[in-house]
Parts: structure tokens; sequence; C-alpha cells
């Protein structure tokens, strides 16, 4: 690879960053890097030292995203977005006013603009009109010997469709000697091979696949892509990389969508998406506006409509931006999924008689990082579709997963926390996040059952009633016959249900009796979550309060 490769910058003396020098630990007293010793003034300082330069945090996403895509951490390079991938490729292999690239229209706009930048011819060959597949002759025929890249969104973009894999590994064979072969997979976990080309790698130097956070993860905003290739070409992606080219709160915002909840939420979420994505294709066709729509395995579609002004000024209307001229086909509009209503106001506004749709899945999560616990959380109120608990404590576990068996639905809660101290932080911590990602998924509570149950367990008896009425309070009468069940401290139990009260904003009653303190202390469990099934169950779209709000 390094033949294709600028032979000057094989010279170049990379710069080297202060936290390189040294390794990336954070120091008692830092003052190698010309940083400012306070934090800024706003909330954003509180989720991680934005003062400094970023660097074990740098380390543990690339190690992360390694991880996650069953690659070698010297096979991947970070980037801001896929973007900084693409003119960083071009910087690498092409010489201004000499070398080339190639892409296959309609494609990323982007191609072309970083090539121009740097002085680079672009080629273009079309995508076989009949199929929007690789014309293979066409670009066989184009490729002279100063083709150094050669670009193919996979799924195809602006398009949306899959892509021939064969032919993409027949291009790598091909130009084997001569041409980089860039797989960009941006869409790719919304596919049904979510691990696309990545197998490819180990048998095609001269393949590179990109892909980014900006999709499938949320992180638009923050701006996270990677490069996935040969360590000669990740070696020298990184000497040309501009130093701290992450920043420390896009890599804590990445860190967070990829913990165990982040990922469990991103997984829950892709599969709303690609059953929305179902829905949406099948209603499209009876648009009096559209004439055309084309096949996507992403989370966009592209359509053709009868005349693409006049239809983004009627959506303009219901206040629904649309993405026109986004290719060379005529009268062509692309549209991004949203969320189920969002969908349901697009369709509408699309002339599309529905049928009545069920509500989003109450699906949300939360990260509650302290320097005692690092815990994250995910629920789904409406489907017991994952109960997955690791806080360290195994008694503990045992009833939290009461709470979600018991109270229908699905919960994921993993808590790192200080144990060698005791276990008043985890359960604690565990407590407060459980109240809070249930109160975020409740959302406004509209149609909610909003009071809820008691729970015999042979000889024990506990009652839970409870009241989402927005204003927190816990009354607990019951003792236990043994300072600890398992693991756990059974003076923990109360502390547990006051905690949850608070974050959950809710009137919590318990009494419980008996005389074994394992009973007694899951009939408590199972009945709050008993007593949380009913108050979180919906009955129509009433808030059940006279005040109009809870």
């Amino acid at each position: 690879m390094k033949n294709l490769m600028r032979s000057d910058l094989f010279s170049l003396k990379p710069y080297v960053s202060a936290r390189t020098l040294s390794g990336n630990t954070t120091a008692a007293i830092g003052l190698d890097a010309n940083e400012n010793p306070w934090t800024p003034a706003g909330s954003i300082a509180a989720l991680c030292p934005v003062n400094r330069y970023i660097g074990e945090a740098l380390d543990a996403l690339h190690e992360r995203i390694a991880l996650l895509n069953d690659v070698k951490p010297e096979n991947v390079a970070l980037g801001r977005g896929s973007s900084e991938s693409i003119d960083l490729l071009i910087r690498l292999f092409c010489r201004a006013g000499i070398d080339e690239i190639l892409v296959c229209p309609p494609t990323f706009s982007m191609y072309q603009v970083f090539a121009t930048t740097q002085g680079a011819k672009t080629i273009s060959v079309p995508l076989r009109e009949a199929d929007g597949q690789l014309d293979m002759p066409a670009i066989t025929a184009a490729c002279t010997p100063n083709t150094k890249l050669i670009f193919i969104p996979t799924p195809a973009a602006p398009m949306g469709h899959a892509m021939n894999k064969a032919d993409i590994l027949t291009l790598c064979k091909m130009r084997a000697d001569s041409s980089i072969i860039v797989a960009d997979e941006a869409y790719i976990e919304l596919t049904d091979d979510p691990r696309g080309l990545q197998d490819e790698l180990k048998n095609y130097p001269n393949l590179v696949i990109l892909r980014t956070l900006s999709k499938s993860y949320a992180l638009a905003g923050e701006r996270i892509g990677f490069l996935i290739g040969s360590t000669e070409i990740v070696s020298m992606i990184q000497r040309i990389t501009a130093p701290y080219n992450i920043a420390q709160t896009s890599a804590q915002a990445a860190l967070e969508a990829m913990s165990p909840s982040g990922l469990l939420l991103a997984q829950e979420r892709i599969a709303l998406l690609k059953s929305e994505r179902a829905r949406v294709a099948a209603l499209l066709p009876s648009s009096p506006m559209i004439t055309r729509v084309f096949e996507t395995v992403t989370n966009f579609f592209l359509v053709q409509v009868k005349d693409a002004q006049e239809v983004t000024k009627a959506l303009t209307v219901y206040g629904i931006r649309v993405r026109p001229n986004v290719c060379s086909i005529p009268n062509t509009l692309r549209f991004s999924l949203g969320t189920p209503e969002q969908n349901d106001i697009l369709l509408g506004a699309l002339g599309i008689t529905l049928a009545v749709q069920k509500k989003t899945p109450r699906l949300t999560s939360v990260t509650r990082n302290t320097k005692e616990t690092q815990i994250d959380a995910t629920v789904n109120l409406d489907a017991p579709s994952f109960v997955k608990i690791d806080t360290g404590i195994g008694f503990f576990d045992h009833m939290l997963e009461q709470i979600a068996q018991h109270g229908g639905f699905g919960l994921a809660l993993t808590c790192q926390g200080d144990l060698h101290v005791d276990a008043h932080h985890t359960i604690e911590d565990c407590a407060l996040v459980l109240g809070e990602v249930i109160k975020k998924a409740l959302s406004d509570k509209r149609g909610v059952g909003r009071y809820g149950f008691s729970a015999p367990l042979d000889e024990a008896l506990a009652s839970v009633t409870l009241d989402l009425s927005g204003r927190p309070s816990c009354v607990f009468n019951g003792n236990f016959n043994a300072p600890i069940v398992g693991d756990m401290p059974t003076e923990m139990i109360p502390h547990f249900f006051q905690s949850f009260a608070n974050a959950l904003g809710a009137a919590v009653h318990v009494t419980v009796t008996g005389q074994n303190a394992h009973h007694e202390s899951e009939a408590c469990f199972k009945a709050l979550g008993r007593a949380l099934r009913q108050a979180i169950a919906l009955d129509g779209d009433v808030l059940p309060s006279t005040k109009g709000v809870l």
C-alpha cells in the first residue's frame, strides 16, 4: 500500500501532542499542555474536563470502537465524522495535478469536494440506471494508473439501496496494486448485514471501510466517525491527523452511547426504525404526489414526485423539512425516518390515509457517572423484551429482576460501584437511576394508570402502593429478621425505596411483615413491580389528574 501513497509524506515528522508524550495519563498536576486550570461556566463542564485536551477518553473510545467492530485498535483511525477520513485519504494518496479519484454518481458529493480541494481530478462513472449497481466494465475502462481511490457508498447514498458486495470485492482484486477501494458504510447497522465488508479486510489490503456514529448511534451532532483498514494505511492516516481531533464531550457522548445499556437502546431503536421503514415503504406508493419510491435499506427514502418544488412547499406548511436536489434524477426528494408520530404527519401531508397506529414504545436510557458509581440503565415500559442486570451484588440483581419481570417492562441496568467500601452507594445510586429512567420514559404520563399492589410470599406479606403524582414521598413500615440477605444489607431496602421514590417523583408506601428476611425482601420488590405494572399501564390518552399536570 505504501507504493500508492504520496512518497513525500514518508519523511514528514508528525506533531507530537503533550498527551501523547505523557501516554495520555492524567497527572495530579498537569502543566504540560498549556491548558486553563479551571473549568468554564455552564453545565457542559460537569460532564467531563473540557478545560483539558483529550487523553484517556480518546484511548478508551478507540479501544471501544475497535472491540465493537471486531478489529484491532491499530486498524482503526478516529475522525470528525466520516468526512475527515475521506479528506485524509485523499491527502494521503493523491498528488495535486497528477492523481485522481473515481466516484459513481448519484453519490456523496463530498468525495469530489475534497478531491478538488487537494487538486486531484474526479472521474465519474454513473451507477447502472436499471438497478443502481456498479457499472463494472465502465469502471474498468475509466481507471488509469493514477486512479488512487475508488469511493463506493454501501448502502448507496443518496438512493438507499444495498450494493452488490461481490462487485466491490471484484474491484479490490482488479485494482489490488493500483487503487484503494473505499467502502463507505455509514448506514450499515440499519441493514440486514451489519458486518458489511469487515470480514474481507484480512483478504484485501487495499480495502478501507468508513463508518460513523451519526446514524445508528444518534450522535450526528458530535461528529464521530472512523476508518478501518490495514495497519499501513491507518498508521499513515494518524501521522497526518490534526492533534486532539475528537472533543472531550464528543468522546464522552460516544462512550455512553456504546455502553452496555447504550448498545441495547441503539438495538431497540434500530429495530423500531426498521419496522417503521417497512410500514412507510408500504404506504408511500399510495400518495397521489409520488410517482416512484426507491428501494432502501437505510433510515431514509428517496422518492420521485410530480413536482419537487410544489411538494416541498406543501410539506413546509406542516412544518416538515425534506431535502430536494440530492441527485441528478429529476423531481426527487429525500427524507429521513422520524418517530412513528412524525412519520404519520409526513404520510398525512403526502395525502395518505392512515389507520390508527400504536404509540411509540416508551424506550429510553440514563447514564450516571460519579466518583462512587458508574451506572447505565435502559427501560422499555411497553415490552419486557429484555431484562439484564449486573450491579455486582447478586441478591440485589435478583431484586431488580423481580421489579422488571413483575412490572412487565424491559430493563437493562449495569453498575460499577465502590463495593470495596460497601454496598451503600451502589444500591442508592441504582435506585436513583431506576427512578430517573422510568420517569423519563413516562414523559408527560398521559394515559397511565397512575396508581397501583400487594404481594404475598409464603409467610411474608408486602404491600406497595404508589402514586405517580410528581410529588416524591416514601413511607416504609416493616422490619427484617436478618441484617443481610445474600450480599445485600437489609437496612438498604427502605433506603432503596426512598431513593427510588425521590428520583421517580412518586408517593410510595410500603408495609411488610414476615419471619424470613429473604421472603420479606423479595415480597417488597415483587410488590413494587406489580404496583408499577398497574401505574405505568396505558389506557387511552387522558392525563389522570384534575390538576391537568402530573
